[in-house]
């Protein structure tokens, strides 16, 4: 259906007014955004601003890639999520936040990693890509899928005080394709030379403002309205407020994409965590009914432990790997905290740092655990 074809009902003109009475965007650029598919990879720092803002904007439909769950740490800055989704999948919270934001569009969510496998599969299907992610492999998958599927990729990324915003991959009306992100850095740089968020931080406001940027250029990408990035690359320095625009171009020798490939091993490292062993509550307490040998690990702050606990040995996020060896490695050990996210973060950690292999999450934490024993003895 073409975008000339999409009508609106009276609560949704109601809706978009401010949009429609600029003189230089008006009805036509608000059917093309109702008619517009967008796949927004990551629903972070920068996914967050960026979600929202494409919801209210009233983009038809938004896709949303992410296999991550809320967790406490992510509040800083992660707007689009509160306190009441800590430890959910982070596409269902998002989810219910933008639905209730605008009811009249469609989200799609993909609550799984993106790979080689299913990048293209999800791309083709959506009008424009936005990648909001924090490191190399998948900012290299999202861009030769991007190019292969013939999608534009609205780029940004955020790292302490410095953001950045391009939009790559961008055929104009003159059927001219702009440069992709391989034209600016044809290799990654070399593996642990760039920390990703996590390691090295990022100040709260900084991905709200750059998340922004982003939704603009991809509100101009899709209304034809203004001129996007295509071509230049921004750069934003929150410190000083000072602000480059940079020129970049299509490069002779950039190798021709024509599939994809192994990610990690291009950049030497890993793109995703590996999955972490869960257990349900249900089989953890089975497990307690059969006097199986486990130990529980309870990774909340002592104030949450005062308040409620399982009589899992106290050992809080931030002291698991100095507290190691207080965890046994001949036995099943069961890590909880209030609802999965800071459990999960702890058994990546121990996995990756001490190699340990007996570690299970539980899922739902503490929470679904005494919700589980309240239901069983009613």
């Amino acid at each position: 259906m073409s975008y000339k074809d999409i009508t609106f009902s009276k609560e949704e003109l109601a809706r978009y007014n401010r949009h429609i009475i600029i003189p230089d965007f008006g009805l036509e650029a608000q059917q093309k955004l109702k008619a517009a598919k967008v796949l927004v990879i990551g629903s972070g720092g920068l996914g967050s601003p960026l979600l929202l803002y494409l919801a209210a904007a009233g983009v038809g439909t938004l896709g949303i890639v992410d296999f991550d769950v809320v967790d406490d740490s992510n509040l800083q800055r992660q707007v689009l999520f509160g306190v009441d989704e800590v430890g959910k999948p982070k596409v269902e919270a998002a989810k219910q936040r933008l639905q209730s934001l605008n009811p009249h569009i469609q989200i799609n969510v993909y609550n799984t990693q993106l790979t080689s496998k299913n990048a293209l599969e999800l791309i083709k299907q959506y009008d424009v890509v936005a990648d909001g992610t924090d490191n190399f492999p998948t900012r290299y998958l999202v861009n030769d899928a991007s190019v292969i599927a013939g999608k534009p990729n609205v780029y940004a990324s955020i790292f302490q005080f410095e953001g950045q915003v391009s939009v790559f991959n961008y055929t104009d009306n003159n059927g001219n394709t702009g440069p992709n992100y391989r034209d600016l850095y044809p290799t990654p740089p070399p593996p642990g030379l760039v920390p990703n968020c996590a390691e090295g931080g990022v100040l709260g406001v900084l991905p709200g403002i750059i998340g922004s940027l982003q939704a603009n250029e991809v509100i101009k990408v899709i209304t034809g309205v203004g001129e996007p990035l295509s071509g230049r690359f921004f750069v934003f320095d929150a410190l000083t407020f000072e602000t480059r625009t940079l020129k970049i171009k299509k490069q002779e020798n950039t190798p021709l994409i024509e599939r994809l490939i192994d990610y990690e091993q291009f950049c030497g490292v890993k793109a995703v965590e590996r999955k972490i062993k869960e257990i349900s509550v249900e089989e953890f307490i089975g497990w307690q009914e059969s006097s199986e040998d486990v130990q529980v690990i309870d990774v909340r702050e002592p104030a949450e432990y005062a308040e409620a606990n399982i009589g899992g040995l106290l050992i809080p996020l931030a002291t698991v790997s100095d507290k190691a060896n207080e965890i046994e490695r001949n036995k099943k050990v069961v890590v909880h905290c209030k609802m999965g996210g800071r459990s999960a973060k702890a058994i990546r950690e121990l996995e990756e740092k001490f190699g340990f292999e007996n570690l299970y999450n539980l899922k739902g934490g503490i929470t679904a655990y005494l919700q589980q024993v309240q239901q069983t003895s009613t």
